[in-house]
């Protein structure tokens, strides 16, 4: 009897081990994105704010939209997902360009093929995925129900960027051009432009071609090419214009 306990304790040990060590290698993401509109207009004003003071009473203080990231054999795609139907949506000059980018990363290739809409504008951005020097720390933080450790890095020379990444999920991509780190990237921060994404959920879908296929439409540029075009024509749009093409480029 002594020696059935024993065998059973063990193997009860072993099948907890055993189904700790699976990883997540398919599925669906659902992201939640945050943008803190007051303190964006605040942020893009140049000397007289007076005109943001009356615009903040007309608009909420924050945006959400919602996100899919499809994920599988090393690919990723990431696009608009349900919408939300609010009575106060901001106008679409304060939501800014490509503000429902589609994303899409081959990891094994290190290719990125992004369409981004700059105002009456489609990009399609063809380039190699953005290779981020990631610092990993020691701080943790639960996401979606996984445990998440985070990273810093910095982006675009100045802009600083906090993440939380699982590595209980195989694939080590993330939202917009994120990727990089060993596990999927569930949470980002960017406090330079007042937002956040934050996965709410995770599905353990089966993915279909079509939900993983890289977007086609759109003026081919790479990102060196759309960059010079940005500050082409933004040069004289100030702080509204520097903050416009660092939304562009993430």
């Amino acid at each position: 009897m002594k020696t059935s306990f024993i065998y059973f304790f063990v193997m009860l040990f072993v099948l907890q081990s055993s189904a700790q060590d699976v990883l997540v290698t398919k599925g669906k993401i659902e992201y939640e994105k945050k943008v803190n509109m007051h303190k964006e207009l605040e942020a893009s004003a140049d000397g007289d704010d007076s005109w943001v003071l009356e615009i903040k009473k007309s608009i909420p203080q924050y945006s959400t939209s919602y996100f899919d990231l499809y994920f599988e054999n090393g690919k990723t795609l990431y696009k608009p997902g349900r919408e939300i139907v609010s009575a106060q949506k901001p106008p679409e000059w304060i939501m800014g360009p490509a503000s429902d980018n589609i994303v899409f990363h081959d990891l094994d290739k290190q290719e990125d093929i992004s369409l981004k809409k700059v105002f009456e504008s489609n990009f399609l951005v063809q380039d190699s995925v953005r290779k981020i020097k990631w610092q990993i720390t020691f701080d943790k933080r639960t996401i979606a129900g996984f445990e998440c450790r985070k990273a810093v890095a910095i982006i675009m020379d100045s802009v600083y960027v906090v993440a939380f990444y699982t590595d209980e999920i195989a694939t080590s991509g993330g939202p917009e051009s994120f990727s990089g780190l060993p596990g999927m990237i569930l949470g980002v921060a960017i406090p330079r432009i007042n937002t956040t994404w934050f996965a709410t959920k995770l599905e353990l879908v089966s993915v279909k071609a079509e939900d993983i296929s890289p977007p086609k439409k759109g003026k081919k540029v790479n990102n060196k090419e759309l960059m010079a075009q940005l500050q082409t024509a933004m040069k004289d749009w100030g702080k509204f214009g520097k903050r416009n093409i660092w939304h562009v480029m993430l």
